[in-house]
C-alpha cells in the first residue's frame, strides 16, 4: 500500500507530496483560489473536492481517448495518486474563442470563434507573469525538445477534439484552456490537472460563464459555477 510521505511542493491551489514508491506523488486540491499570479487569494470551500473530481473524470476520459495521463487512482475527496512526472515548464494553451488576454493582447472582441483553434506556447513562471514564448525558444533554452514539443502539441489538439465534444453534449463551450506535460519513462505524458481553474467554459445559450473568471472578475458564484459544470457533465461529487 503506497503512503504519502513528505510535502514536496506547494503551488497555488494543490500540494504535491512524495510517496514510499519513488515513482508516484500524492496531488492534495485545496480550496485555495488565487487570481493575477497569487496576488489575490481566498477560500472557496469545497472547491478543492470539486476539482479533484473533476480533474479525475476528465483525465479518465483522456485516457480513453489514447492521451496518456498521470493520474493513477482517486484517494479521496481532494487527493489522487498519480505518476512522479518530469515537468516540462511550458504550457500549451488552446483557444476556440477569443477570451483573456488574446482580447488584451489583440484588441478582438470577446467570444469570437478562432476557426481553426489556435494553439500557443507560454513559460510556467509567475515572476515573469507566464510569458508567451515559441518552440525555438523553448528548444535553445532546453525546456523541451523538438520531438517533446510536437508530441505536445499533438495531444493538446487531440484533447481539444474529445473535450470539446463532451462540454458541446453538455450544453457549454470550451473557450480555451491550458494543458502542463511531463516525461515517464521517456514518454510525453499528461500531467498537473484539467478544471474549471485552468479553462474558460461558457454556458451554449447565454454566455454565462462558468469557470475562474467568475473568481478574477468580481462574478460571485464560483463553487456554485463550478458545480454545475460538474453536475452537467455527470461528475460524481457525492
Amino acid at each position: 500500500m503506497v503512503q504519502k510521505t513528505t510535502e514536496l511542493y506547494r503551488g497555488k491551489a494543490k500540494t504535491v507530496y512524495n510517496t514510499t514508491d519513488n515513482s508516484l506523488l500524492v496531488l492534495h486540491f485545496r480550496n485555495d483560489t488565487s487570481a493575477f499570479d497569487g496576488e489575490r487569494i481566498e477560500q472557496l470551500d469545497r472547491k478543492g473536492m470539486i476539482n479533484n473530481k473533476f480533474n479525475f473524470f476528465i483525465m479518465q476520459k483522456l485516457r480513453e481517448a489514447g492521451i496518456p495521463t498521470q493520474v493513477e487512482k482517486l484517494l479521496s475527496d481532494d487527493e489522487v495518486l498519480v505518476k512522479k512526472l518530469d515537468m516540462i515548464p511550458v504550457e500549451c494553451v488552446i483557444r476556440n474563442y477569443a477570451a483573456g488576454s488574446l482580447v488584451r493582447r489583440l484588441g478582438v472582441t470577446e467570444g469570437m470563434a478562432l476557426t481553426p483553434a489556435t494553439f500557443e506556447l507560454f513559460l510556467k513562471n509567475d515572476a515573469l507573469h507566464d510569458p508567451m514564448v515559441n518552440e525555438s525558444l523553448a528548444v535553445s533554452f532546453g525546456w523541451a525538445t523538438a520531438e517533446q514539443l510536437a508530441e505536445m502539441k499533438r495531444l493538446t489538439f487531440k484533447a481539444n477534439e474529445v473535450l470539446n465534444a463532451l462540454f458541446d453534449a453538455a450544453g457549454m463551450l470550451l473557450v480555451d484552456f491550458k494543458l502542463e506535460f511531463g516525461v515517464f519513462n521517456g514518454q510525453v505524458v499528461l500531467g498537473d490537472e484539467f478544471s474549471p481553474d485552468g479553462c474558460r467554459l461558457w454556458d451554449k445559450a447565454t454566455r454565462k460563464k462558468l469557470d475562474k473568471d467568475r473568481f478574477r472578475q468580481g462574478l460571485g458564484g464560483v463553487v456554485e459555477a463550478y458545480e454545475e459544470v460538474a453536475n452537467r457533465l455527470g461528475v460524481h461529487l457525492g
